[in-house]
């Protein structure tokens, strides 16, 4: 059996920025990290359009009030308002810390870091490098760690948590490529192991992020919160899904449907490209539903529409989204100086995730909290994204509360804090068991089959907007799709860099956490932030001004509601 003070799952910004926090706090802790890629192809590497913070570089008006006024106003108030205040507060002082580990921010002329405009943000705020923000972030992360002595354990697939008696006392986990199984014991287990974008059949997210923390976490009995909202980008490349970055229409490009119309005046007339994801998914799914989105060969009827950098020029694109440029480029073949991109909404974000408080601690309900468990990033739900998150408040998100929980996380292990007892032969019998079933199964449907299925299930039925009736008729497929699991068949038998029995592990969790998100929104009977019901089509506070908690088990998924802090900004209606 394997032991650290402290392992974290996960080796994207949270993770990474965690495990620094606790050896700045306390060199002697022992830091273990486990993650199913090499901690520098986590999706966060992926993270394209900035991190926002109240520098006041270029807009010297701003404050961190404005910054959090404009994140609970584009969370349709549902965020957690004590949480909003801690992220907006310590932001500029964490993107000096990052520029001090070495982050090659973009410039302005005098030297300063630049920043550019982001949806649903009233100020010039985020701060970025280029369009390769979470790229230049992540690299500089993982370079300290080795440095700091944290024990890496990349290419392991962390199979279940370890959770007796309300405390999490550590992992079993899988060596992909000798096939070996461990059991890892730990006084604090932190997950930072990002979003589920998998669950759909379009998504900007990596081939890794299947919910596999949020999974493990419904399976010892512990709810997930908001699962619900997930945010759909307005602009993924069409029709591969790929991240187009908000940072393009922060630049000043359009969006155009088949008439060559910028159709955002009529849905955000203020803030036009730039209003919030949810609105800008909205419009342009409902201008494609009305005949004006665009086919390839430029007609109309088809279901994207244009995203026009043209009017930027060369130097500028260049420049300021050369990244976004070159996906264009490569994979559609659209060279953006001359011609616009495809775009349509492509699912991208988990507002909801694993429930925890400010500092981090996993809660067993509302009201009470685990031992020894801990979680921030993605995976998490703190909540400071509400219904709908802003652009830059991600990157933001991970760096702030993955420090926050690093600091908390060295307090509670301290140093004298005992490892808990474990029998790891029954976990590592148990997983075997689970791996040799997999590996033996002689059914008939196929993992790919099976999988294809049921993301196009999830894309049909809790989309952009949704009716009891779709959603319903989405539940029931779902129950279906379930029962078919054991029916699956593997090709590959092999007990060592086997990636198909790993993708069969991850499809569990995809079932898993689309069942919660589905049976979330079909509860939910309101529209709020990226939920979007159509036989629902107004916010409901009276009713719903509450945070969804989902039980999942073997016999379903069970709701109860938890309530929204609410400190500073009252709910109102949400207009720009």
């Amino acid at each position: 059996m394997l032991q650290h003070d402290v392992i974290i799952v996960g080796g994207g910004l949270a993770g990474s920025r965690a495990a620094l926090e606790i050896k700045k706090q306390n060199p002697n802790i022992d830091v273990g990290l486990v993650a199913k890629t090499h901690p520098i192809r986590s999706h966060s590497v992926a993270a394209q359009g900035g991190i926002a913070a109240s520098l006041k570089n270029v807009d010297p008006e701003d404050s961190w009030e404005a910054h959090a006024f404009d994140t609970v106003k584009g969370s349709d108030y549902l965020a957690d308002q004590d949480a909003v205040e801690i992220l907006t507060k310590e932001a500029p002082e964490v993107i000096i810390q990052l520029e001090h580990m070495g982050v090659l921010f973009s410039r302005l002329e005098d030297g300063r870091i630049s920043q550019r405009a982001f949806g649903g943000h009233s100020h010039k705020r985020t701060c970025y490098a280029a369009d390769k923000t979470g790229h230049a972030i992540l690299h500089e992360l993982v370079n300290n760690l080795r440095r700091n002595n944290v024990k890496i354990y990349d290419e392991w697939y962390v199979m279940e948590l370890i959770f007796e008696e309300n405390q999490a006392k550590g992992l079993v986990m899988y060596h992909i490529e000798t096939g070996k199984l461990e059991v890892v014991r730990a006084k604090a287990v932190m997950f930072a192991t990002g979003g589920y974008g998998r669950v759909f059949n379009t998504t900007s997210n990596d081939y890794a992020s299947t919910g596999d923390g949020l999974a493990m976490t419904a399976a010892v009995g512990l709810p997930l919160e908001d699962m619900e909202f997930v945010q759909f980008h307005p602009t993924g490349l069409f029709p591969v899904g790929v991240l187009i970055s908000e940072a393009v229409r922060g630049e000043g490009a359009y969006l155009r449907n088949s008439d060559g119309d910028r159709f955002m005046e009529k849905y955000a007339p203020k803030q036009m490209e730039l209003a919030p994801r949810d609105i800008t998914s909205r419009a342009i799914t409902l201008e494609i539903r009305a005949g004006r989105g665009i086919k390839p060969d430029g007609s109309a009827g088809g279901n994207f529409v244009h995203l026009d950098l043209t009017h930027m020029g060369k130097e500028k694109i260049m420049s300021r989204v050369p990244f976004c440029w070159e996906e264009a480029e490569r994979l559609v073949g659209v060279d953006a100086v001359v011609e616009p991109m495809p775009v349509r909404p492509t699912a991208h974000y988990s507002m909801g995730g694993i429930p925890v408080n400010t500092d981090g601690r996993v809660r067993k309900n509302g009201t009470e909290l685990t031992e020894g468990f801990f979680a921030a990033g993605e995976c998490a739900c703190v909540s400071v994204h509400g219904a709908n998150r802003l652009g830059s408040n991600s990157l933001l998100e991970c760096i702030v509360f993955g420090r926050r929980t690093g600091m908390k996380i060295a307090e509670y292990v301290g140093g004298d804090r005992p490892f808990p007892n474990i029998e790891p032969q029954a976990y590592l019998d148990q997983a075997q068991t689970r791996i040799d079933q997999l590996l033996q199964q002689t059914g008939k449907t196929r993992l790919h089959d099976l999988k294809q299925r049921f993301q196009d299930t999830m894309s049909e039925h809790c989309s952009v907007f949704r009716t009891d009736e779709i959603m319903a008729a989405g539940i029931e497929q779902i129950q279906n799709l379930k029962a078919e699991y054991d029916n699956i068949f593997l090709d590959d038998k092999a007990t060592h860099w086997n990636t198909e029995l790993i993708e069969a592990m991850e499809l569990q969790s995809i079932l898993k956490v689309g069942e919660a998100i589905l049976t979330s929104a079909y509860h939910r009977e309101e529209s709020r932030g990226a939920h979007s019901r159509e036989d629902f089509p107004v916010r409901n506070d009276q009713e719903y001004l509450g945070h969804t908690l989902s039980f999942c088990s073997d016999e379903g998924v069970t709701i109860e509601y938890m309530p929204v802090v609410i400190n500073r900004f009252e709910p109102k209606e949400r207009k720009y």
